[in-house]
């Protein structure tokens, strides 16, 4: 742990006390973090679909030191704060979950998250007394570092076909009564249950844009309680589509029009400054 590591963790800290939401944006490499960060973003996060997608996989075929080697390039190529998207620890058991949380912090991480969502299509949810226990086992690492890591606990109810809405605020609530410093449900359908979800919480709410028809503006779910608005995947798929139709129109038209909607290569590089 670094000074400099401690200042980003209390920054990022303070940006979850509000008064106002503010957005996460979603890296995946070192050149995104250093554009988000050229743009005036206050703080960064990994996506695990992004990770895996800069690896040619999907999400979930990230392995534990793939995701933390690409947290580690984004934290260096930044001064602001990080948190990862640590899906559900990479691995069952408790003291695994302890552990990515202590090897996160050790790459420069002074946030991550720690999602119920097993990976397994046959049972895609942890019970609910082991979810906690999940939590709680984070928590203890994350309060052992000698700096404030903020852990966020998902609830992924919504992403995993069991979209109860009452069984996501009940776990979110023994997530924060484990210690949880910010509370997330993925996937939520509307405003109303964005609302519901805020007011059964004490602690930060994050609300992850990136779903069409279930994404809201800054001042609309800020004006329901959500203090933290993350962009998961978006903005790598942003990314990649503008490859997929700039490419399209090369292999199908033989034109390059393209080149007229582009950042050209002296204003990418101008980003690229350390």
């Amino acid at each position: 742990m670094t000074d400099t590591q401690l200042e980003k963790a209390n920054r990022f800290r303070t940006l979850h006390q509000g008064p106002n939401a503010f957005v996460i944006a979603n890296a995946w490499d070192a050149g995104s973090a250093r554009l988000l960060m050229g743009l005036g973003f206050s703080a960064l996060a990994t996506s695990s679909s992004a990770s895996a997608g800069t690896l040619g996989r999907r999400d979930g075929q990230v392995t534990r030191e793939e995701a933390l080697a690409q947290a580690r390039a984004i934290v260096m190529a930044t001064d602001l704060p990080v948190s990862a998207d640590l899906e559900n620890g990479f691995g069952d058991a408790p003291n695994t979950v302890a552990e990515t949380i202590r090897l996160a912090a050790a790459a420069g991480l002074v946030g991550g998250s720690i999602e119920d969502a097993t990976g397994n299509e046959e049972k895609p949810l942890y019970d609910f007394d082991f979810a906690v226990e999940r939590v709680a086992a984070a928590v203890q690492t994350a309060r052992s570092l000698t700096f404030p890591f903020t852990l966020t606990a998902r609830a992924e109810n919504f992403l995993c076909g069991n979209p109860d809405l009452e069984d996501t605020i009940k776990r979110l609530q023994a997530f924060e009564k484990a210690g949880a410093d910010v509370l997330f449900a993925p996937g939520l359908p509307d405003l109303a249950a964005v609302r519901a979800v805020c007011a059964a919480a004490s602690k930060p709410v994050n609300f992850m844009v990136g779903i069409r028809g279930q994404s809201f503006t800054v001042a609309e779910l800020e004006a329901v309680g959500v203090r933290r608005i993350s962009l998961s995947t978006s903005l790598y798929r942003a990314a990649m589509s503008g490859l997929f139709e700039a490419a399209r129109e090369v292999k199908d038209h033989g034109t390059f029009d393209y080149l007229d909607r582009i950042l050209t290569t002296s204003q990418l590089n101008g980003w690229m400054k350390i």
